[in-house]
């Protein structure tokens, strides 16, 4: 980087800072101001309700995370309803974040789009109302909310950002539209509530941990408009007892039935369950396929398969049988990491190398027979 582009680096920080403490200057005490070009904010203390009015874009905000507040002029109010009036057209980014106390709010037809994280925290918030105009959720824009027990995705969102419903413990269940066409990575992560969710047809990508530790799902259905499942998208859905593709995904499929994620392409099994076989043609257990599933009793590893990745049983508590078929050249590294239920297990002479902790936390274990075919632990 030249003397010139430091000198002009160094400019553009200090004028977001100085844009940032003038918005954080703002008088506490006031009741009302703008809140964007051609929007209002009034508050009435009598009521407890923050009014946005006028037309328009609401302007984003930022967050000062040693102190969890918002730098939006109503941050130290204390309102528990929020109306946002018909002409309205977006929610600024971070604008009611960390409002603990908001447990309502009122969105216009006229709203097409909620800014990333505008109700980050919003802790008291139980329900909300997404009117059909919107097309795009915002990366955090309920990241623990962790109120919210049910919400309608509209007809007409395209994209769920990153993290949208973040550790939304309280939510049971989602319902995505047609029009969805991108799930966001760790969208719906820490959702331990969640016990059902439908991903429509028409959804190409599902971003990495969008479903992780999503722990009370029992099944998932993936479409065959899904071209694209990213790294551990369901990695601690532990719950699950069924997982189906569809037969006209091109992508992945569940072949004869194996309640198993295939990638199409690499015959990888990328995400398992307690129901899951592994049929014959797969050739690589995915990282953490079957992590923390405690209800797996028994595994077959066929001929076929010739790595297990790393991972890929960790937290297999209920595991008490493994069988691993001839063919088979490499564990990875935690592999059957904290199975404790093992009690004994045979390596094939065709394993040449076994990652490190591979069987660590198997209290379990008594037995293991290693050949002399492993040049690498």
């Amino acid at each position: 980087m030249t003397l010139k582009e430091q000198f002009r680096a160094i400019i553009m920080v200090i004028a977001a800072m100085m844009l940032y403490c003038t918005s954080a200057a703002a008088d506490p005490s006031a009741t009302s101001g703008k809140c964007g070009d051609n929007l209002t904010w009034s508050y009435n203390s009598t009521d407890g309700v923050l009014t946005i009015s006028g037309t328009g874009e609401m302007w984003d905000y930022d967050f000062n995370y040693q102190y969890k507040i918002t730098s939006a002029p109503w941050a130290n109010l204390n309102f528990k309803k929020v109306v946002i009036e018909q002409g309205v057209t977006s929610i600024g980014s971070y604008a009611f974040a960390r409002c603990l106390q908001l447990t309502s709010i009122s969105l216009p037809s006229s709203l097409t789009s909620i800014g990333g994280s505008a109700f980050y925290g919003c802790t008291g918030l139980t329900s909300i109302s997404i009117p059909s105009g919107v097309t795009s959720i915002g990366e955090g824009a309920f990241y623990v909310c962790t109120g919210l027990t049910s919400i309608s995705i509209p007809s007409g969102v395209t994209s769920i950002g990153s993290a949208a419903f973040r550790y939304c413990s309280g939510l049971t269940s989602i319902s995505l539209p047609s029009s969805l066409t991108t799930i966001g990575g760790e969208a719906f992560e820490g959702c331990t509530g969640l016990t059902s969710v439908n991903i429509s047809n028409g959804v190409t990508s599902i971003g990495e941990y969008a479903f992780y530790d999503c722990s009370s799902l029992t099944s998932i259905s993936i479409p065959g408009s899904v071209t694209s499942i990213g790294r551990e998208a369901f990695k601690g859905c532990t719950g699950f007892s069924i997982i189906q593709v569809d037969a006209d995904n091109k992508a992945f499929d569940s072949r004869n039935g194996c309640n198993a994620i295939i990638q199409t392409a690499t015959n990888s099994l990328i995400a398992g369950c307690k129901s899951t076989y592994i049929p014959r043609g797969v050739t690589s257990i995915g990282e953490w396929a079957f992590y923390d599933c405690s209800s797996l009793t028994s595994i077959s590893i066929p001929g076929s398969v010739t790595t297990i990745g790393e991972f890929a049983f960790k937290g297999c508590t209920g595991l008490t049988s493994v069988n691993i078929s001839n063919g088979v050249t490499s564990i990875g590294e935690a592999a059957f990491y904290n199975c404790t239920g093992l009690t004994s297990i045979s390596i094939p002479s065709s394993v040449t190398g076994i990652g490190k902790n591979a069987f660590e936390g198997c209290t379990g274990l008594t037995s293991i027979s290693i050949p002399g075919s492993v040049t690498e632990i």
